[in-house]
């Protein structure tokens, strides 16, 4: 598994996240405190606070470079 933050703080750049990551194979989870949202939810992410960097999970053990390469843009600093 995975864990990294990201950083989602306007509305295009959560419609890229989720494109981006849509075509992987992989479990995508954000975890804001005690809430757990699937990371392919638009929906799901909008009803977090997306103005502060969010907890990323991946649960795969396969393609990560790959995906750590589509996460890149969204990495929180």
């Amino acid at each position: 598994m995975l864990k990294v933050k990201i950083s989602l703080n306007s509305i295009d750049k959560v419609k890229s996240f989720v494109n981006d990551i849509s075509g992987f194979n992989a479990e995508f989870d954000l975890v804001s405190g005690r809430y757990v949202i699937d990371a392919k939810s638009i929906m799901g992410i909008f009803s977090l606070d997306i103005s502060k960097p969010i907890d990323l999970n991946v649960h795969t053990d396969k393609d990560t470079e790959d995906i750590m390469a589509a996460l890149k843009p969204y990495l929180a600093e």
